[in-house]
């Protein structure tokens, strides 16, 4: 019987524990024990309700195209309680010069697919549609090295394109800087298509008309759970072996010790066959300093950055008087300091009261460490304040609610790519080791999910029980 050890508790431990559950129900002789230092699993998918609204204290939805997330919910019987985004009602605005410009029809993510929107558009600024207009005749480039996410934008499209919108959209998924996160990491599909059509304009073109062609049914751009996020977490615990979890449990070190690995958890140790750190990687640095130095320096290597999510309730009258759509995105150069509001009643059914309207506000990131420090009376405030000077909105909300997470979203600057090559290698000096979560291949949470799932195929192909194999 193999034993294996599972430390972290979040989405990419729970999937990992959730794919060695499935293997042990078919036989497999094979044990897991999970260890989660806080008192509840689940990391950041957190759902709470108030006043009969569903309110997220971390990710709201999950790309509907990254398969993984929705391929384990109908696996623990979600199938049915998963609801795609609104997207007849998909509108999205830009802060530009303290006023609420909507990003025109066509525009996929930054590329513009529609030149005539995008042309009376008063988002962009002339000398910035003109490049749009170029962009088309851009040819194949296939980039020596790699390049931060603004360097690409602002070749293909101009400064602007990168204030006014890539660095506003990063801020939304990764609460990171377009001029710190690499394009071959974040956006590997731009620097494909780049590479094979030059502009990016025609390239999504051609990719629609693929779909259209091979007559794909138009899928949501988002999905959740009709109950929240916590759902699927709450799922997963309920199908694993109750004897098997471990929370409150913080493990103070792993060590490899004549072919197994010692777990140290409090005042326990015990014996494993391998271990699978789903961890940040800055706790997985942490935990292997003494038996893997060169591998902790490179996992320590991974910047994170921070993030404040504020929920704020509003009556109907507020509901009505909001603009329609999912909410708004604010560039840095308008010096504010939310990054972000999502109107959740518009976003998804099922979220809210047909009198009640939900905001879902975002601060932090890169350079917001210090909101941190600061108190939920005055993050509130600042909210309020900007709520105040972007919507008009001045009424008191009949509910808020404040969450705070440290460290939770791993950057992937320039380089990254070659990083993980390299803790690849240095990781396969430690047999029985493996690594999953967000700070690898994708901070989403099915890239989350299929880092636990694809962690546990190389820890059971390094003990010899199956031959599929896979990397970090």
């Amino acid at each position: 019987m193999k034993r294996i050890a599972i430390i972290g508790g979040g989405i990419s431990g729970l999937s990992a524990a959730y794919a060695l559950e499935e293997k042990r129900r078919a036989g497999l002789e094979v044990q897991y024990v999970l260890y989660e230092a806080s008192a509840r699993f689940g990391g950041v998918l957190v759902t709470d309700r108030v006043d009969g609204c569903i309110l997220e204290a971390g990710p709201d939805s999950f790309l509907t195209e990254k398969p993984w997330a929705t391929d384990l919910c109908a696996k623990l019987g979600l199938a049915g309680q998963l609801i795609g985004s609104n997207d007849a009602d998909r509108k999205t605005y830009i802060l530009v010069r303290g006023k609420l410009v909507e990003m025109p029809d066509g525009l996929m993510f930054m590329v513009p697919t529609k030149l005539a929107p995008t042309i009376f558009s008063p988002l962009f600024s002339t000398q910035t549609k003109l490049r749009m207009a170029q962009e088309w005749f851009h040819p194949p480039h296939k980039a020596n090295g790699d390049e931060t996410v603004a360097a690409f934008v602002e070749r293909h499209y101009g400064p602007e394109m990168v204030d006014r919108l890539a660095d506003p959209l990063l801020s939304g998924v990764y609460g990171g800087e377009a001029s710190q996160l690499s394009v071959r990491a974040v956006l590997p599909r731009f620097a494909e298509m780049e590479a094979k059509y030059g502009s990016l304009g025609r390239a999504m073109l051609a990719a629609r008309s693929a779909a259209r062609n091979a007559k794909t049914p138009p899928r949501p751009l988002f999905t959740s759970l009709e109950n929240g996020m916590q759902q699927m977490v709450d799922a997963l615990v309920a199908v694993l072996d109750a004897d098997a979890l471990n929370a409150g449990a913080t493990v103070q070190a792993v060590a490899p010790e004549a072919g197994s690995w010692v777990v140290s958890a409090g005042l326990q140790s015990d014996e494993f066959d391998a271990v699978i750190l789903a961890l940040p990687t800055k706790a997985a640095a942490n935990l292997l300093q003494r038996c893997g130095p060169q591998l902790a320096a490179e996992l320590g290597a991974i910047e994170y950055s921070s993030s404040v999510t504020v929920a704020l309730g509003y009556d109907k009258q507020v509901r009505d008087s909001l603009p329609p759509g999912f909410g708004f995105l604010v560039p840095r150069s308008e010096g504010k300091r939310m990054l972000a509001a999502t109107f959740v009643h518009n976003k998804f059914p099922h979220r809210a009261p047909e009198d009640r309207a939900i905001l879902r506000c975002f601060l932090g990131g890169a350079r917001g460490e210090q909101m941190l420090a600061l108190s939920e009376e005055e993050i509130l405030s600042i909210v309020r304040e900007e709520l105040d000077q972007i919507l008009q909105l001045r009424a008191e909300p009949l509910f808020t609610r404040v969450f705070k997470w440290r460290g939770a979203m791993a950057q992937y600057g320039v380089g990254h790519l070659e990083r993980l090559e390299r803790i690849e290698a240095l990781r396969q000096k430690l047999p029985g080791l493996a690594l999953a979560g967000n700070g690898y291949s994708g901070i989403g949470v099915p890239d989350c999910v299929r880092s636990g799932t694809a962690a546990v195929d190389t820890t059971l192909h390094a003990l010899g029980l199956t031959p599929i194999g896979s990397s970090v």
